[in-house]
């Protein structure tokens, strides 16, 4: 009896890992809402999220975040090299913070602010939300920061 108890606890833990590990290669566009062609690299962040606006009615993060004929929001231009301007870069808003630490999303100043998480200075992005950014495009670049935060 024991021992069918431990097989039976140990198929169950196999068959939980396999179903927690196919959930990670599930499509991504069935959770990303407005942007179903959103992946998680910079190339697709950029190009669903920075700099186009969905049809949520979500704003663009260029709208702010851009150097064209202005200084950006916070100091940071999301309308050229992303990486460079998220990666390991302190906010400027917020002493102490990284805007994105690769592989550590939760403690991403950039992931803290998109969700409006306590403790975030100013505003929850974008500024003029709600609508924000939608739970499936936040995984997205959660996902893309927990993959190192490069190409």
């Amino acid at each position: 009896m024991r021992s069918s108890r431990v097989l039976f606890v140990k198929a169950l833990l196999v068959a939980s890992l396999c179903a927690a590990s196919s959930g990670c290669d599930e499509k991504l566009s069935s959770v990303t809402g407005p942007t179903p062609n959103l992946e998680p690299n910079i190339a697709s962040i950029q190009n669903e999220i920075f700099t186009s606006s969905d049809s949520s009615g979500r704003t663009s993060c260029i709208t702010c975040h851009t150097n064209v004929g202005r200084a950006p929001a916070a100091g940071l231009n999301l309308a050229g090299d992303a990486i460079r301007a998220l990666v390991n870069v302190p906010s400027v808003q917020k002493s102490g913070s990284i805007l994105v630490i690769p592989g550590d999303p939760a403690n991403s100043y950039l992931i803290q602010k998109i969700k409006g998480a306590g403790g975030i200075t100013g505003l929850r992005m974008p500024r003029n939300g709600p609508p924000y950014l939608t739970d499936g495009q936040v995984l997205v670049i959660e996902r893309w920061i927990q993959l190192g935060a490069n190409q």
